[in-house]
């Protein structure tokens, strides 16, 4: 076998690891969310299993992220960022689309969200972590405890997400460029 070959493959089960590690989860909780036993997974991650696609798509598809990007694959020379927009529609009624912006898991998230119109919120929410977010076009309404803020093109809101919260648009719709560190990380002032 190729060398290079058997040095991606033997850092595939590592690396699922460092990924499941990252975003929280326990192999119980992605097995539950993917249909692949424990056992499976914990072979997978130990090396002791070879990875297949039969394995690694539900597994790209639970992280949301390319399959290249969870294998680690090396770069194919192409340097175009092929970006997967997600439709959601979350309980708040309040549909969105999201354009995911940096693929690998990691500390910082950066997402482009449209923001459809909907529903007011039924209420607010708290979890950890720490939002930053630049409007981009439209109106954001972002209620942040027992205030109420109104932000426009190049406004920008930067908040702790243990305090309760909500954002959506103002109007018709919104943009915003949003960053979201889900262990309190945020980005550096000034830059």
């Amino acid at each position: 076998m190729d060398p290079d070959l058997a040095e991606l493959l033997d850092g595939i089960g590592p690396r699922l690891r460092r990924i499941r590690q990252d975003r929280g989860l326990t192999l119980d909780d992605l097995a539950s969310a993917t249909g692949l036993s424990v056992s499976t997974l914990s072979r997978l991650e130990s090396g002791k299993r070879r990875p297949t696609l039969d394995l690694l798509i539900p597994l790209a598809r639970m992280h949301r992220m390319a399959l290249d990007h969870l294998i680690g694959a090396p770069p194919t020379g192409d340097p175009r960022a092929h970006l997967t927009p997600h439709r959601t529609e979350p309980r708040t009624g309040n549909p969105s689309v999201i354009v995911p912006l940096t693929a690998y898991p990691g500390r910082l998230q950066v997402f482009k969200q449209i923001l459809g119109a909907g529903r007011t919120p039924p209420a607010l929410v708290s979890h950890p972590g720490h939002a930053w977010f630049h409007v981009l076009s439209g109106t954001v309404r972002l209620l942040l405890g027992d205030r109420t803020l109104l932000l426009h093109p190049g406004d920008t809101a930067d908040f702790d997400t243990a305090e309760p919260h909500w954002f959506g648009p103002g109007g018709a719709s919104a943009e915003i460029l949003h960053l979201y560190g889900p262990h309190g990380d945020r980005p550096a002032a000034g830059q």
